[in-house]
């Protein structure tokens, strides 16, 4: 396919996401379905070019002067196809499968930038609602950490520690270009794309086959780092999913202690079967999901007690952009009480001078230090452990800064550390 049928096909998808409210992943595999003759590097155009358009949504229909479909396609191709205003002019010709042709409007504006008086939300590309909150955490940087979460993501592995050094990762992907992460200490980055290009799909690789490394941000390793865990504890996977950061404690533990892996649902906790067989791990125990019998017979016997908890996953909007433009602030408020709940129970089962790591992988202050305030006053019998303690003892580093200026908790963002949005707060237990 030509720049121009591509840049139609991806307004067909973006007008299927807004007027059926469907997930792009989704819209984009209908599509994918119904053209049948697009090959594999005309869908993963196609797709660079939806996401590029979902990242930037509110910035692209300010410079286009339009919000519709045609618009921000035609405005994402600059940078998403890497064509320059004439090549989409030509491209635009009216042909079979071709958008119509430019108007002299939108010709004009493919050279122009927003205004310098564009509201802060729109130049930031965070929904109206949410800039207060942006604004909240980051202060006056909120434009920049915002900008920031619009860009495209790296890939992130993790090194499993069990089989391969993280030197042995990346001599095995040298040829993605990869290089250590910043900070986590096993962390192997194959840098976000440019243009039409495409991130390699590493997950094919022999080496992974072979359980050398995960796929995984090193801000969530990072937090799984944090946790503190070490050969001989016992310690409890709240909210697994689908294994990551269990797989990552493991690694850390070197297969000597126990872990409890547990989530609510079974659909989620899955996959974690295959992956441990995988990454060659021994210490962990699976309860059945959704189990809370089973959970809560287990009483306060961890050492660590690590909650990741389900939050609106703002931190993760570089990579799932469309889930920016679907929240709503009750679904906010559910979360909210969710995590809650999981703090509650997760406070049950510690021990004394036993730890709890509570983790999200949201930038807002509603899912992140105002729980952690709420859940000193709630739970006296916990205080407040600064992170760069924990991060001097457990990574053997100077601590960054975190991204909302706090001393206790850290806010991991992609403007201020290239990862992920993620929130780590530690509360001990006294003795």
């Amino acid at each position: 396919m030509r720049p121009g049928p591509r840049i139609q096909a991806a307004a067909e998808v973006l007008e299927d996401i807004f007027s059926r409210h469907q997930p792009a992943a989704s819209a984009l595999q209908d599509w994918g379905k119904k053209h049948r003759f697009a090959g594999s590097g005309d869908r993963a155009a196609i797709g660079t070019l939806v996401f590029d358009a979902l990242r930037q949504r509110l910035s692209l229909a300010a410079r286009m002067g339009s919000a519709e479909p045609r618009a921000l396609a035609i405005a994402a191709a600059t940078k998403a196809l890497g064509l320059s205003p004439d090549d989409i002019a030509r491209a635009c010709d009216g042909g079979p499968h071709a958008p119509a042709a430019l108007s002299d409007d939108e010709r004009h504006r493919l050279d122009a930038s927003i205004d310098a008086e564009t509201a802060p939300h729109i130049a930031a590309d965070i929904p109206e609602w949410l800039m207060p909150s942006f604004t909240r955490a980051f202060g006056d940087r909120a434009l920049v950490e915002g900008r920031a979460m619009a860009e495209r993501a790296p890939v992130d592995l993790r090194a499993n520690t069990l089989k391969a050094g993280r030197d042995k990762v990346l001599a095995a992907l040298e040829k993605m270009n990869v290089a250590p992460t910043q900070f986590a200490p096993h962390g192997v980055r194959i840098p976000a794309p440019v243009g039409p290009a495409k991130s390699p799909h590493a997950e094919a690789e022999a080496s992974h086959g072979k359980g050398w490394f995960e796929i995984q941000d090193e801000g969530s390793q990072i937090a799984a780092a944090l946790s503190g865990a070490k050969p001989g504890h016992q310690v409890l996977d709240l909210c697994a999913g689908a294994g990551g950061k269990t797989l990552a404690l493991a690694a850390a533990m070197e297969n000597n202690g126990q872990i409890y892996a547990y989530d609510s649902d079974k659909f989620q906790l899955r996959p974690i079967f295959e992956r441990l067989q995988r990454a060659g791990v021994r210490n962990i125990q699976v309860i059945d999901g959704g189990d809370t019998a089973a959970l809560n017979a287990l009483g306060p016997r961890f050492d660590i007690v690590f909650a990741d908890s389900p939050c609106s996953g703002s931190g993760t909007w570089r990579r799932k952009p469309d889930s920016k433009w679907r929240l709503r602030p009750e679904a906010l408020a559910t979360r909210q009480k969710e995590q809650r709940e999981v703090l509650k129970r997760a406070a049950s089962l510690v021990k004394p001078g036993g730890r709890l790591t509570y983790v999200t992988c949201s930038v807002l202050p509603e899912e992140n230090v105002d729980q952690a305030a709420w859940f000193v006053e709630a739970h006296p019998e916990f205080t407040l452990t600064p992170f760069g303690e924990i991060w001097q003892a457990t990574l053997g580093a100077t601590p960054p800064v975190s991204a909302d200026g706090s001393s206790d908790t850290l806010q991991l963002t992609p403007a201020s550390h290239g990862t992920d949005g993620f929130f780590i707060a530690t509360f001990t237990k006294r003795s």
